[in-house]
């Protein structure tokens, strides 16, 4: 394994961080709980030491799996966590104050229960799960966040910001106010580059870099005929000709690439960590193949630049989530 330090954190965490979204249940298709804590614990062995969770994550229940996963071993993970909306979605509804999506009282109740779920006595880097820049300088929030980090019961304040949206969060990080960015990042969409990027360098923020699949679509496994579970959001996200698109995308990567369709998700992964700018992938990987599978492309190490080139112009500005 491969490790980077997380920004002005001054925490060194693995390259590949372990996602849960998926194991908390929330739009795959259900899930096994033996599964997901086997694939967790292998993770850890193979040297991950960032967890990313949130309690919007199955109402919890990604935490309290990965508070029996960190239970279980005798290593030092750090835990990412989230406050999730108190009304509204991702993306936050627009024209809303702070006050009305993260009060004060939320964020410190949110991260309390996030405690109770992971059974640890702080939390390494608590991170608001919605943004808008419209909010900087509003609400009580901030002073909720001192509380907690001054009780003891967080270290890091970090912010996600909503797909295709990587710029609103700039003008967060510009305060101070937070010391990580979580942000979608993939060949497709390589936008966090052009603004977020160098603010970040500017400002020493750690970038946790989410979604380097595309959901599925840059491992080469979703093809025109494709089917996915019942239940599974999936069926959304590649509705229509979508299935059809993407595979002929990615056909033409490999093709600029020149590997086999099987080596997709290496490179895709491989792409991520070619920016010195993010810290770590965050990956949901629910099976021990994929677990060891993203391990070895990992300590594969930066794509070369010509490889970097190959890939610039199959960035794919499209916004699947909310179209």
């Amino acid at each position: 394994m491969r490790y980077r330090v997380l920004g002005r954190t001054g925490l060194e965490v693995s390259e590949l961080s372990y996602g849960t979204w998926g194991i908390g249940k929330a739009d795959w298709g259900g899930g096994d709980d033996d599964q997901a804590l086997i694939s967790l614990g292998r993770a850890i062995e193979l040297g991950v030491t960032l967890v990313d969770t949130a309690l919007a994550y199955g109402d919890g229940h990604s935490e309290r799996l990965v508070g029996k996963a960190l239970k279980a071993s005798a290593e030092t993970v750090h835990v990412a966590t989230k406050v999730p909306p108190k009304i509204g979605g991702w993306p936050p509804p627009e024209g809303v104050h702070v006050d009305e999506v993260l009060p004060a009282d939320w964020v410190t109740a949110s991260a309390e229960a996030s405690l109770r779920n992971l059974g640890v006595d702080a939390i390494d880097l608590l991170q608001l799960h919605v943004w808008s820049d419209d909010w900087v300088g509003q609400g009580g929030w901030p002073e909720a966040v001192e509380r907690l980090k001054s009780d003891g019961k967080i270290r890091f304040l970090g912010v996600s910001v909503s797909y295709g949206q990587p710029a609103n969060g700039v003008r967060l990080l510009e305060t101070g106010l937070v010391d990580t960015v979580q942000v979608v990042y993939n060949v497709f969409d390589q936008n966090p580059e052009d603004e977020l990027f160098p603010v970040v360098r500017e400002h020493d923020i750690g970038v946790l870099a989410r979604v380097p699949f595309d959901e599925g679509g840059l491992t080469g496994k979703i093809r025109p005929d494709t089917e996915f579970p019942q239940g599974d959001f999936r069926n959304h996200y590649f509705r229509g000709d979508r299935r059809r698109d993407v595979a002929g995308r990615v056909d033409a990567i490999a093709s600029d690439l020149d590997v086999p369709a099987d080596r997709m998700a290496e490179m895709a992964l491989r792409f991520c960590i070619s920016d010195p700018a993010v810290s770590t992938v965050v990956a949901g990987m629910r099976s021990l193949r994929n677990v060891e599978a993203n391990a070895r492309a990992i300590d594969a190490g930066p794509l070369s630049d010509a490889e970097l080139q190959a890939l610039r112009p199959h960035r794919w500005v499209r916004d699947y989530h909310s179209a």
